[in-house]
């Protein structure tokens, strides 16, 4: 949802953010980021762990870049382009990429220092994959203390949850198999609004037009130009719910409570958003075959289920019943 110039970092400054000439030899790292939202996210976990540290590092992304006020203690720039980045990565011991062949490929062929994240993404357990790049941190790098973070923290003038009532929902994401149904949606949107919750969709500019010719009352849709201005209406938002997509990452990395709706169980244990509190909802088990989970997982997640789930999430985080909980009634 577009990129900040927030903050500038000069890539041939030797004496503050940016590239330095390389001090504290075998401490310093440079971080080359996903062009994926979420990948981006978890990734900076690593980071985040490496500087409390004590590490030096330069990350490198368009993601992290447009949300770099959102990240004070970390050196920001945007993403190398493959022309630079061989003879401006030469100069790191470490160089951080979560996959072995993209964004930069080949990197490991000529880089001694390189590392990916390929084993703890791929690792065989139930662990959110927040939780898997913390372990590595404190694993690969030998630190005695990690935490499930990314750091992030608020500029001034914005209030936690300010709107506590304001369900922000995502609809839309990367790829059409992740998208639940539509008419569900509003019809997810229409029961919560009706039960006495303020609704709001937020969307891409250019996935506006595909909600927009739908039938029926549709909440409000919200666009943003800017990363950090997503960031800061999720951060006053009080709920989040959508599809397995990275502006979920982004709302669980503002502690944001999810309710995250997946297609499969194996991806959800590791692509549930992992920041801070949250759910997830899965398809019906009667669905048999991953083949027909697949084409059939839609369908098989009603509204009813849905709500329920939230019900159950807003129950964890408050600890007791608000008068709507008490009164509404949902059928799976």
């Amino acid at each position: 949802m577009g990129n900040d110039q927030a903050h500038q970092v000069n890539r041939t400054d030797s004496t503050g953010g940016g590239v330095p000439g390389i001090q504290s030899a075998g401490r310093t790292a440079a971080f080359v980021m996903s062009p994926a939202l979420g990948d981006t996210l978890n990734l900076l976990i690593v980071a985040h762990n490496l500087v409390r540290g004590g590490w030096r590092v330069d990350v490198f992304g368009d993601h992290a870049y447009a949300l770099a006020a959102w990240f004070p203690h970390l050196s920001i720039a945007p993403a190398l382009t493959p022309g630079e980045a061989r003879e401006l990565l030469a100069r790191y011991p470490y160089v951080i990429q979560m996959h072995r062949d993209r964004p930069l490929a080949q990197l490991g062929d000529w880089h001694a220092g390189f590392i990916n994240l390929h084993e703890a993404e791929f690792a065989q357990n139930t662990d959110c994959m927040a939780k898997r790049f913390a372990d590595f941190a404190r694993k690969r790098f030998d630190l005695h203390d990690v935490e499930t973070s990314n750091g992030m923290l608020a500029p001034a003038g914005l209030s936690f949850r300010k709107h506590a009532s304001r369900v922000a929902i995502h609809p839309e994401a990367s790829t059409p198999d992740k998208r639940w149904i539509p008419e569900r949606f509003l019809e997810l949107s229409r029961r919560l609004h009706a039960s006495g919750l303020q609704v709001e969709f937020v969307l891409d500019a250019r996935e506006r037009s595909r909600w927009e010719e739908l039938a029926g009352d549709l909440p409000p849709l919200r666009s943003f130009p800017s990363s950090s201005q997503l960031a800061a209406w999720l951060y006053e938002s009080g709920w989040f719910i959508g599809n397995d997509s990275g502006v979920g990452h982004l709302a669980s990395a503002l502690g944001i409570p999810t309710l995250t709706l997946f297609r499969r169980r194996r991806v959800a244990q590791r692509w549930r958003p992992g920041f801070t509190v949250g759910d997830i909802v899965l398809p019906s088990w009667w669905v048999p075959t991953a083949a027909l989970k697949e084409r059939w997982w839609r369908e098989s997640i009603g509204v009813g289920r849905v709500l329920k789930a939230f019900r159950a999430l807003r129950l964890r985080v408050s600890g007791h019943p608000t008068p709507a909980d008490r009164s509404e009634r949902f059928d799976a």
